[in-house]
């Protein structure tokens, strides 16, 4: 009659439905699946039979489970701090204040970067069956993009920071670096569309998100590098190499990501708004729009210099002329393609409000700072002061999301909870777990 009792009161009390074991106090619980006593509202004892709890194993706790969970995208943290560290070298309006907050990003990044490359090291040389479940992850895998990105900022950074002050070996390990880069932002892009077109289930489309544009953006990110690169070089043939390089890896992935915001825009026609774990993504097409229209403007100002110094087109002396207005104009296009998502961006968080955090909340900065980034540039170019308070303003809101999303960061890193992998599922068993589960289940059914 207990037992009668204690069910028809769980039903009609909401508050008293969780199962039996999680009401008892910890002291009390078993994880053998043995039989206990416990209360029941009236003041009686019944005997229920609690399941065994999951048992933690060494790979579950202390440093395996950072090493284990640290997906990917956690080099997203890279990218943020570093396009902030950027910011703060291109906002137009200089101040002392400005140049050493740079200083102090650039470092951090530094940090960052090394730190996050050292652990995914540790991870797949301990535990190399994590990277074949993380390629054939569809969703994970995208987030190797994150890599040659962050390592790009860095590049970018020393140009800006290192170079102007320690010269001729700073330029040429800043070539070297771009040329690492060109090379990982190319596999990434290259291979990982190779595996999506390529895979053996059928992807539908209402997955499809703004996240398949991170191995794409990384090459858009590598040739803008290159640009600037190539502006520092001493040599106006390898410059002019850089040039023709950069020009070459734009072609190859600008392209190919506006087809991709084709399909995401058929994806939200179709089936609406993302869900509300992923709808920070939807800041994503900022990222190669932005960077793509500063970049092919970027490089047409360089050709201006280039060009006439290595008689490129010699039959044509204008043609650094033609290539800087082209670059210009595509820019602009650009940049108003880019200003019709952000608007997209910010009706659809205001629509999906309120959303959790995760490590997607990174979305924000990155995309966004990118387009402050050419937001800036076209107040340099034009020159123009509303493109230069225009970026100010968006470089100052970027600031202020990494100050907040730094913070959550650091929560959730201390306490563990963003230290998740969910491909780790998709892990086969070792014998000797298979053994572990099949000595529970025995004991469990024994006792019940």
């Amino acid at each position: 009659m207990a037992d009668v009792e204690l069910e028809r009161i769980a039903s009609d009390d909401p508050a008293l439905s969780v199962p039996a074991a999680s009401r008892v106090p910890v002291h009390r619980q078993r994880s053998n699946g043995q039989v206990q006593k416990v209360s029941a509202p009236s003041g009686e004892t019944s005997t229920i039979s609690t399941p065994p709890t999951a048992k933690l194993t060494k790979y579950d706790v202390g440093w395996r489970r950072i090493v284990r969970n640290f997906s990917p995208s956690w080099f997203s943290v890279t990218m943020g701090t570093g396009i902030v560290s950027l910011l703060f070298i291109t906002i137009p309006f200089k101040a002392d204040w400005l140049y050493w907050l740079a200083v102090v990003f650039f470092c951090l990044n530094t940090l960052l970067f090394f730190s996050a490359l050292l652990v995914s090291i540790l991870r797949y040389s301990l535990y190399p069956e994590i990277w074949t479940v993380m390629i054939q992850d569809s969703t994970n895998s995208l987030f190797l993009g994150t890599i040659p990105m962050g390592f790009a900022t860095l590049v970018e950074s020393w140009v800006f920071l290192c170079v102007p002050y320690w010269g001729p070996w700073a330029v040429k390990v800043a070539w070297i670096c771009w040329m690492i880069d060109c090379v990982v932002a190319l596999a990434v892009t290259i291979s990982l569309t190779v595996l999506l077109i390529s895979a053996t289930h059928q992807q539908a489309l209402h997955r499809i998100t703004a996240a398949q544009l991170l191995p794409i953006a990384a090459t858009i990110v590598a040739s803008g590098t290159g640009a600037e690169v190539a502006k520092v070089l001493p040599s106006p043939g390898d410059a002019l190499g850089t040039l023709l390089v950069s020009y070459v890896l734009w072609g190859m992935s600008t392209p190919l990501a506006m087809t991709v915001l084709v399909m995401y825009y058929q994806r939200l026609a179709l089936h609406k708004l993302p869900p509300r774990e992923i709808v920070v993504s939807s800041f994503l097409p900022l990222g190669p729009l932005g960077m793509g229209g500063y970049t092919i403007m970027y490089l047409g100002s360089v050709c201006q210099t280039v060009f006439p110094q290595t008689e490129f087109f010699h039959s044509l002396p204008v043609a650094g002329d033609i290539f800087y207005i082209n670059g210009v104009f595509i820019a602009l296009i650009m940049w108003g393609f880019g200003l019709l998502w952000l608007c997209f961006a910010l009706a659809t968080i205001y629509k999906s409000r309120p959303f959790p955090f995760n490590m997607g909340w990174w979305g924000f900065t990155f995309p966004l700072g990118v387009y402050s980034v050419s937001t800036i540039e076209f107040g340099n170019q034009m020159p123009s002061l509303f493109f230069k308070v225009l970026g100010t303003i968006f470089s100052v809101a970027v600031i202020l999301l990494w100050c907040v999303v730094a913070v959550g960061t650091a929560r959730g890193a201390w306490d563990g909870k963003l230290f998740h992998a969910p491909c780790l599922a998709n892990l086969p068993k070792k014998e000797e777990d298979k053994d572990e589960e099949e000595s529970a289940e025995g004991k469990t059914s024994g006792g019940m």
